[in-house]
């Protein structure tokens, strides 16, 4: 293990020089000192499951740090709740029919334009660690060491930079722990054997916490002592909703193989009930190994001086049902698995404590970050920079709907693709009921359907109204809002018909 740390520190070193010697003079976009960047991104965090969005289960006092120093936003939303899509969204600005990451199944284009290529053009240090799962070799980056695929949580392989792309998940090379301290030690490398004299902008993605929710052993007491509190929704009977959550497999207390040996002695209620602890004290303890070595990083940065020069964001690559609706996993339109935590800290830069509701979405972060370096913001983004907001300033012409595309129709717990928008009131949800991607191309086409709650009166998403009369108006402009939005970002090509 020493020859392979000692190797990676020397590569790094080696390529840290090279990218001093080729950087030009005055490829800022703007004069001044520009901040750091440590943009840390776990893999299926819900905000439900950090305690200054609320929590109830768990404790993230270093994620709480990051929002008590600087900004929560409350409002954050992906566009395509799955991870290749979503990680595809925050590098280049754009949504997935503009990427071209629709699905899993999809491979990122390298050769397309990104934030880390933009922020190296302006003289930025770039790296990424950790979770990558965008199949192709990462590009734009003076340094990379990532998981192939999905990753293992102990003993994970890693690819590095300079030793090779090609061999599939059995590539690269071996680094003995868990997961989520070997990517933090590399992090941390990245950290202190930067190039000098230069900002850097490092991507630290964790694995955690995807299924299997395998946590590190000294966790393995950790919420012995208590029942987790069941969400209001966990036994939802679907009344009153479409058909399409009722067709769903993603459900807890069904037989399915992630808690089957568990709980197969049990029935009903009591099995989901058995099912719902099983799977919430693994998540958890998959989050207090992420929470913990965010601290670790925190620190370095404290202890180095960096703290006042970076900014620190940390977030998730989409929402995740823990429990409601008596659901696990995301992709859905839901809140839960919308909904993305969101917190920055710049000091000085950014109100301490502040909170925001306004609307945001991860196809907002690459803009965002350009802004803050200084670099010109590429016309053919399609989000916006939310250094106003951070600013505690919310210009006139924010966004008030958001736009959301699931394009996997049944290709996964029987979820359907659907669209939808979302105000700060509305959610309007179409479940068009076809494939329209070749991975999903021999998936039986279901009958379209739509849902619409009323957020004010209805937060728990459990009342369909779309047939309401009373909502009869909201529904003309809702779908008048859907269309605005599918033809802004040129996504109505497909055929669909919404009237």
């Amino acid at each position: 293990m020493e020859k392979s740390v000692k190797s990676r520190r020397e590569f790094l070193k080696a390529i840290g020089l090279a990218a001093a010697a080729i950087a030009l003079p005055g490829c800022e976009s703007k004069p001044g000192k520009r901040p750091n960047i440590l943009f840390i991104m776990s893999d299926d965090h819900a905000a439900q499951a950090i305690s200054c969005y609320g929590s109830k289960m768990n404790k993230t006092p270093n994620i709480d740090r990051i929002a008590n120093e600087g900004m929560r936003f409350d409002t954050c939303f992906c566009t395509n709740s799955i991870c290749t899509p979503s990680r595809a969204t925050v590098l280049t600005g754009k949504y997935s029919h503009k990427n071209g990451c629709l699905t899993l199944s999809d491979r990122f284009d390298g050769a397309q334009q990104t934030f880390p290529k933009l922020l190296q053009e302006a003289g930025y240090y770039t790296a990424v660690v950790g979770k990558w799962h965008l199949k192709t070799e990462p590009t734009g980056f003076d340094y990379y060491n990532v998981l192939p695929g999905q990753g293992l949580y102990f003993n994970p392989r890693m690819k590095e930079k300079g030793k090779g792309w090609q061999g599939g998940r059995r590539g690269g090379e071996v680094y003995e722990g868990y997961v989520t301290d070997v990517i933090t030690d590399i992090a941390l490398d990245v950290l202190k054997e930067r190039p000098p004299g230069k900002p850097f902008c490092l991507l630290y993605h964790h694995k955690a916490p995807h299924d299997e929710w395998e946590y590190d052993p000294k966790h393995e007491e950790l919420y012995n002592e208590f029942a987790i509190p069941e969400p209001e929704t966990l036994y939802d009977d679907y009344s009153n909703r479409g058909e399409a959550i009722r067709r769903v497999t993603q459900k807890i207390g069904m037989r399915h193989t992630k808690f089957e040996e568990e709980t197969r002695h049990l029935k009903g209620w009591v099995r989901k009930a058995q099912q719902y602890q099983i799977y919430m004290k693994k998540y958890l303890r998959c989050v207090e190994s992420i929470d913990a070595n965010i601290g670790r990083v925190l620190d370095y940065l404290d202890e180095s001086g960096l703290a006042e020069d970076t900014i620190v964001i940390y977030t998730s690559d989409q929402g995740f049902f823990l429990g409601e609706h008596g659901l696990y996993d995301k992709r859905f339109m839901y809140e839960e698995s919308l909904r993305v935590p969101f917190v920055v800290r710049y000091p000085g830069q950014i109100k301490v404590g502040g909170v925001n509701d306004d609307i945001v979405v991860n196809v907002d972060f690459a803009e965002t970050l350009l802004d803050y370096a200084g670099a010109a913001i590429p016309k053919d983004m399609q989000g916006r920079s939310i250094r106003p907001l951070l600013r505690g300033r919310t210009p006139k012409d924010w966004p008030k709907s958001m736009y959301y595309r699931y394009w996997m129709h049944g290709a996964h717990f029987n979820v359907a693709a659907h669209f939808g928008v979302r105000t700060k009131r509305y959610k309007l949800i179409y479940y068009y009921g076809k494939p329209l991607n070749a991975r999903g191309a021999k998936k039986r086409e279901t009958p379209p359907e739509w849902e619409l709650f009323d957020l004010q009166k209805d937060p728990l998403e459990m009342s369909n109204v779309y047939g309401d009369r009373a909502y009869k108006r909201v529904v003309k402009k809702l779908k008048a809002e859907l269309v605005r939005l599918r033809r802004e970002f040129e996504d109505d090509g497909d055929g669909i018909d919404i009237s």
